[in-house]
């Protein structure tokens, strides 16, 4: 019975130290994860198992929010993830998003991974028409968005059409003119184009640089009743309240998340924003000269492959003069061996006129030599004579004609053979040409590893000195200047976008966001002069 009573507790004290648990569903923009968690863990054990599975270190900007009762609300770090108000049916599901933003998303972000995370998202919020957004700046923004996922426009790759299944501008923008996707696809291709060079990180980055400049970037809006009692009782009492307590609670989180980011961004750099930093400009230094590096091996492959085509195209080029010479070779024996055989015919015949010629002379001195007894006869004989004489003058002028032309043959039968020396020389000359060519040719070619221009290097090993720093940092001096004149040309182009697409504007289609965006534009009021204004009368903003 003691055996029993031993075996039973050690089987509950085992079943007390296995921990229970359950299956959260985490979405980020661009993927799902399902994790397995323990009863116990607190906001701040998921949330750090998600940004370890992410290779997130900037984990300040984020956060997991979830749905209540039509309420989006965020998990508390210090409390336990089941005592929050999520659903009980597994697999409780989170959403992987940014809580906080950047003033400033070249300088505070600092991972690859946090930029896209922040692209997809703002990306997003532009579509959905959460941030509104200019009909030209959704272009633009459109342009490098193609550029993030395509790469450099390749006119035989991207032909019209490639972005008909894409979605890149907002519903409001497309129904506010009258254009066709045709239209629109153009006109973001052309931008498409002037973004050559740009790798995905950096056509991404300079997305958000235009995003962040909207005017409802990075706010949330409430349906609110406030007061605030200022200490100053000559100032008017500012009230807001919401008649949802949850509501009230994530504003007063968002409040003190956005200060604490506030007065960080005022400190100097902790020691590990310091060391992602350093090693953020080491990265992007590498990249830049991988990128360099395989500019240059791309161009010298383009230009080894154009000396291979100029080569084949120069070989192909002779083959065609050998095949010509040679038909004319060819030709000009056949014209040899008929002239030839002309010539021996011209010559039989001239050997039989000159012999019939003799015989004709012969027959005459016969005549001559008959004696002709009367007078009759003899002038039979004296016509037969003539005629005689007549026939073999003739028969002279005949030969000799026949003599020139025999000699006028055998002219043109050396000349005939002179050609085709000549032939065969040329064809010679040609040929010994094709065996250099394709000697090059084959020097030329471009093996797979391209050993000639030492094309793959060995592995490229960096050491930043002080003078590497300081030449990076001028580096980015000067980006700083092209980027504020970019910024001018970039103006100029959107303005020019606007006048070009204003004559096909539908004005009863605009939203009440679109009128007060072209009333403040008109005003030259922006977010960032709003929000100088109560600095410059002597009052501090109040960050919600």
């Amino acid at each position: 019975m003691a055996g029993a009573i031993a075996s039973r507790m050690s089987f509950s004290s085992l079943k007390r130290k296995q921990p229970k648990t359950f299956t959260v569903r985490i979405a980020t923009m661009d993927a799902e994860m399902e994790f397995s968690c323990e009863v116990k863990w607190k906001g701040k054990d998921l949330f750090d198992l998600v940004c370890r599975t992410l290779g997130l270190r900037e984990t300040w900007f984020f956060g997991l929010q979830y749905t209540i009762k039509d309420t989006v609300a965020w998990l508390k770090m210090d409390k336990k993830v089941l005592d929050h108000d999520v659903p009980t049916e597994e697999p409780v599901t989170f959403h992987f998003l940014a809580k906080f933003y950047p003033e400033n998303a070249e300088e505070e972000l600092v991972q690859e991974i946090t930029q896209h995370l922040f692209f997809l998202q703002v990306k997003k919020q532009i579509l959905d028409e959460k941030i509104y957004c200019p009909p030209e700046a959704s272009v633009l923004l459109a342009s490098y968005a193609v550029q993030a996922k395509y790469g450099d426009y390749d006119p035989n790759v991207h032909k019209r059409g490639f972005l008909a299944q894409e979605e890149l501008l907002p519903k409001r923008v497309i129904n506010l003119y009258q254009m066709t996707p045709e239209m629109w696809e153009e006109r973001i291709t052309a931008w498409y184009a002037e973004h050559r060079g740009r790798a995905r990180d950096e056509a991404e980055m300079e997305y958000l640089k235009i995003a962040q400049d909207l005017e409802m970037y990075g706010v949330n809006y409430f349906a609110i009743r406030f007061t605030i009692k200022p200490l100053d009782k000559k100032i008017d009492v500012f009230k807001f309240n919401s008649s949802k307590l949850r509501v009230n609670k994530l504003i007063l989180q968002l409040c003190i998340g956005n200060h604490d980011l506030f007065m960080r961004r005022r400190k100097a750099d902790s020691l590990e924003v310091q060391q992602m930093k350093a090693q953020a400009r080491e990265e992007k230094a590498r990249k830049q000269m991988e990128r360099q590096r395989l500019a240059r091996e791309k161009q010298m492959r383009e230009e080894a492959e154009r000396t291979r085509d100029e080569l084949e195209r120069r070989l192909m080029q002779l083959k065609e003069e050998a095949t010509m010479a040679n038909e004319a070779l060819m030709r000009s024996e056949e014209t040899a061996d008929l002239l030839a055989e002309k010539a021996q015919i011209t010559e039989e015949e001239a050997k039989l006129l000159a012999q019939k010629a003799a015989e004709a002379e012969q027959e005459m001195q016969r005549i001559k030599a008959t004696a002709i007894r009367t007078e009759e006869e003899k002038r039979l004989m004296e016509q037969k004579v003539l005629e005689a004489e007549m026939l073999a003058l003739k028969m002279a002028e005949e030969s000799e004609r026949r003599a020139k032309e025999a000699d006028q043959l055998k002219q043109d039968l050396q000349e005939a053979r002179e050609s085709e020396r000549r032939a065969k020389q040329k064809l010679l000359e040609i040929t010994s040409k094709s065996s250099y060519t394709s000697m090059n040719s084959s020097t030329t070619a471009l093996p797979t590893d391209l050993p000639s221009f030492n094309l793959i290097s060995e592995s490229l090993s960096f050491d930043f000195k002080d003078t590497d720093m300081k030449r990076l940092s001028m580096e980015i001096e000067k980006e700083k200047v092209e980027y504020m004149e970019k910024s001018k040309h970039l103006q100029e182009q959107l303005n020019e976008l606007k006048t070009e697409i204003e004559a096909l504007k539908l004005k009863e289609r605009e939203t009440a966001l679109d009128i007060l965006h072209n009333e403040n534009a008109s005003r030259g009021n922006s977010k960032h002069n709003t929000i100088k204004k109560p600095q410059a009368q002597g009052r501090r903003p109040i960050c919600i």
